[in-house]
């Protein structure tokens, strides 16, 4: 199946067909993780200009759907990625073969040596996020806007992240589960290895990987 990859616009233009997701959910949070240090590799990764997240069409839509159910449960929706340029996969896989740096390793891999990110799939060199299709997201609690308890952090490569993971608490694991039922509910499949990542079906773009930087 042959596979395309989108040219780049211009400086504050999106591509036909996705658009920033804090304009269609007002009250959400964004926590653009990738454009801040605030993640496995500890810096800013390519293509993240601004602390914005963008999302296909499609995605974006699912997510308003999430975010009406658990608004009405006292929830509102944290989004931490969803489109991903494919500049920003490629430094992901340089930084994924860079033995010298290990900065992050308490944080976010203390029980996984780096060497095995790729062959355990916490790093892929093809991405669901870079073909518009993915979204990582936690729920915060409406009044407080302090996250709800999952057991673990977002990029926490470690089975903890599975979301049935037998090392979380029940408390936990029902968190997860609300999120889950949420995001099932309109239209996403989830990852079996990370409970915050889910993917929307039928994708929009199964073929196309997108390089336009975040701006």
């Amino acid at each position: 199946m042959n596979q395309s990859v989108a040219c780049v616009p211009k400086a504050r233009e999106l591509p036909e067909g996705f658009v920033y997701l804090d304009e269609l959910i007002e009250d959400c949070i964004i926590d653009a993780k990738y454009a801040g240090t605030d993640n496995f590799m500890g810096r800013p990764a390519d293509g993240y200009e601004q602390p914005l997240v963008v999302a296909s069409r499609q995605v974006a839509e699912g997510c308003v759907k999430a975010a009406d159910i658990l608004r009405g449960q006292g929830y509102l929706l944290k989004i931490f990625d969803a489109y991903r340029p494919q500049r920003a996969v490629n430094d992901f896989c340089r930084w994924g073969e860079d033995m010298a740096d290990q900065r992050r390793k308490p944080i976010h891999y203390p029980n996984i040596e780096k060497h095995r990110m790729f062959d355990e799939g916490y790093i892929a060199r093809k991405s669901t996020h870079t073909r518009g299709c993915s979204v990582d997201l936690t729920i915060v609690d409406r009044k407080t806007h302090q996250e709800v308890d999952m057991g673990a952090i977002f990029d926490y490569m470690d089975p903890r992240s599975w979301p049935d993971s037998p090392e979380v608490t029940e408390a936990q694991r029902k968190n997860r589960y609300i999120l889950r039922d949420a995001m099932l509910a309109c239209g996403f499949e989830p990852l079996e290895n990370e409970f915050w990542h889910f993917i929307i079906t039928p994708e929009p773009y199964p073929d196309t990987y997108f390089d336009f930087p975040i701006r």
